[in-house]
C-alpha cells in the first residue's frame, strides 16, 4: 500500500545520472533475488539455526521463510512501479505506444506464470541440481529451490539486458521544487500523496472507482480459486488426496488461465479498436468477469447434484463435464484479465500526463485502489462466508455483483482518453 507510491513518488524526482526508474528497477531485481534466496533456503537456515529435524514445527525457519515472502512482496511493488512508469516515460506521451507497452507487459506476465506452472509441475526438477536436496530439505523443497535458481538466472539476464540498453531521459528538477521540498525537511511524500489524492481530476476518480470495483471482483477468486476447486467441484476435504488431486486441477486451471491471459494481451489493442475504445473493452469483459464468477454457481451446483462414492463411501472425483466446465471457467478469466493487467495502468498513464502529473506517483495511487480492496478481501470474505454455511460463493457472488458494477461505471462515467499528451516530468497532481 505504501512501497509503491513511495517509490513512484522517490522514482519521479530522481535526478540520477543512471536515470529516474532504473536504479529503483536493479534494487527490486536485487531484493527478490534476495528474498527468493531467503524463501528457498528456510528449511536449511532454520536448521542451521537450530530447529530440529525430527518435530513438525520449525520455528526458525517459518521465521525465515516469513521474512522472504516480506521482502519479495516490497521487492516487487518496487519493480512493478517504476517499469510500468518506465514505459509510460518511453512512449513519450503517446496514448496508442501507452496502452501497447502496458498490453506486452501483461503479455510476459502471462509468459512468466506459465513458465512458472510448468517449472512446478515437473516432479524432478531437483535433479538438475543435486545440491538442492539436504538433510532439511525435501524433494518438494529442492524442486522449489530449483525453480527459484531458474527465476534468479532469467532475472538476472533480462535486468542486466534492459538496464543495459533502454536509455532513460535525464530529468532536471526544476530548483523552486528542490527548495520546496528543502523547506519541508525531506521530500514531502505523505503531503505529495495527500495533494495528490486532493487534486485528482475527475477522469482519475473514476478510473479508481472502477478499478477498485473490478479488484473487488477479482480478488475473491484469485485467492480462493484452487480451493473452490478441490472443494466444492472435488468435493474435498483440506489434507486428504482428493483436496490435493483438486488443488492439482485447480493449478492446471490457472495455467491455461495463463495461456489465454498471454494470447489475449496480444489481442487487446486490436480488440479495443473493433469494440469502439477501451473503456468500452474493460466495461464488456467486466460483464465476462461476472458472468464467470456467477457460473462458478453452477459448477457446483453440478459437481454436487453429480457427486458419486466408491463402494466403502469415499468421494470420487467429479465427472468429465464438471471438470470440464471448471477448467473452462479458468481458461475464460483469461480475457478480462488480461484487460485488467493492461487498460487501468495505461488509462492512469494517460489520464495523469494530461493532467500534468508524474507517472510513478500516479501508478502508485492507482495502486491504492487495488491494495485497499485485497485487503478488505481477506478480512472480510472469510466471515461473509460463513454467514451462508462456508464455502467460497459467497464470495464469488459478489465479485460477480462488482463486476458488473465496474462494468456499467467503465462503460457510462469512464471518459475516452485522448489520443496522445504530454508527459510532465514532476510529480505529484498540480
Amino acid at each position: 500500500m505504501i512501497v509503491q507510491p513511495l517509490v513512484g513518488y522517490y522514482s519521479d524526482n530522481c535526478t540520477w545520472r543512471f536515470g529516474r526508474r532504473r536504479p529503483f528497477i536493479a534494487s527490486g531485481a536485487l531484493l527478490v533475488i534476495l528474498a527468493v534466496s531467503l524463501i528457498g533456503f528456510a528449511a536449511d537456515i532454520g536448521h542451521a539455526a537450530g530447529d530440529s529435524l525430527g518435530k513438525t514445527t520449525k520455528p526458525r525457519s517459518v521465521v525465515v521463510f516469513a521474512v522472504g515472502f516480506w521482502i519479495l512482496d516490497v521487492a516487487n511493488n518496487m519493480l512493478q512501479g517504476p517499469c510500468r512508469a518506465l514505459l509510460a516515460d518511453l512512449s513519450s506521451g503517446n496514448a496508442d505506444k501507452m496502452r501497447a507497452s502496458n498490453s506486452l507487459f501483461s503479455f510476459f506476465m502471462a509468459v512468466g506464470n506459465v513458465l512458472g506452472y510448468a517449472a512446478g509441475s515437473f516432479s524432478g526438477l531437483h535433479k538438475v541440481f543435486p545440491f538442492s536436496m539436504t538433510d532439511a530439505c525435501d524433494v518438494y523443497c529442492a524442486n522449489l529451490k530449483s525453480c527459484f535458481f531458474i527465476s534468479v538466472a532469467l532475472l538476472l539476464v533480462v535486468t542486466t539486458l534492459a538496464l543495459t540498453f533502454v536509455k532513460e531521459r535525464e530529468i532536471k528538477v526544476p530548483a523552486g521544487e528542490k527548495e520546496k521540498a528543502a523547506a519541508a525537511g525531506g521530500v514531502p511524500f505523505f503531503g505529495e500523496i495527500f495533494g495528490a489524492l486532493r487534486d485528482l481530476p475527475r477522469p482519475m476518480w473514476i478510473l479508481l472507482l472502477v478499478t477498485a470495483l473490478n479488484w473487488i471482483a477479482w480478488f475473491p477468486f484469485l485467492l480462493y480459486d484452487t480451493d473452490w476447486m478441490a472443494k466444492e467441484v472435488y468435493g474435498g476435504v483440506v489434507g486428504d488426496r482428493l483436496y490435493a488431486r483438486g488443488v492439482h486441477a485447480g493449478a492446471l486451471g490457472l495455467l491455461l488461465n495463463s495461456v489465454v491471459l498471454g494470447f489475449m494481451s496480444i489481442g487487446v489493442e486490436l480488440v479495443a479498436r473493433r469494440f469502439g475504445g477501451v473503456k468500452k473493452l474493460w466495461g464488456c469483459v467486466n460483464f465476462i468477469l461476472a458472468i464467470c464468477l456467477a457460473m462458478t454457481v453452477l459448477v457446483t451446483k453440478m459437481a454436487q447434484h453429480t457427486r458419486q462414492h466408491d463402494a466403502a463411501g469415499h468421494v470420487l472425483p467429479p465427472t468429465a463435464g464438471v471438470k470440464a466446465g471448471a477448467l473452462l471457467l479458468f481458461s475464460a478469466l483469461g480475457i478480462p484479465l488480461a484487460v485488467t493487467f493492461s487498460i487501468p495502468f495505461a488509462l492512469a498513464s494517460i489520464f495523469s500526463s494530461n493532467a500534468g502529473a508524474g507517472q510513478g506517483l500516479s501508478l502508485g495511487v492507482l495502486n491504492l485502489s487495488i491494495v485497499i480492496p485485497q485487503m478488505l478481501v481477506s478480512f472480510l470474505s472469510g466471515p461473509w462466508d460463513s454467514l451462508f454455511g462456508g464455502g467460497n460463493l459467497p464470495a464469488f457472488v459478489v465479485g460477480a455483483i462488482s463486476a458488473a458494477a465496474s462494468g456499467i461505471f467503465a462503460m457510462t462515467l469512464l471518459p475516452s482518453p485522448p489520443r496522445d499528451v504530454a508527459l510532465s516530468a514532476a510529480g505529484g497532481f498540480h
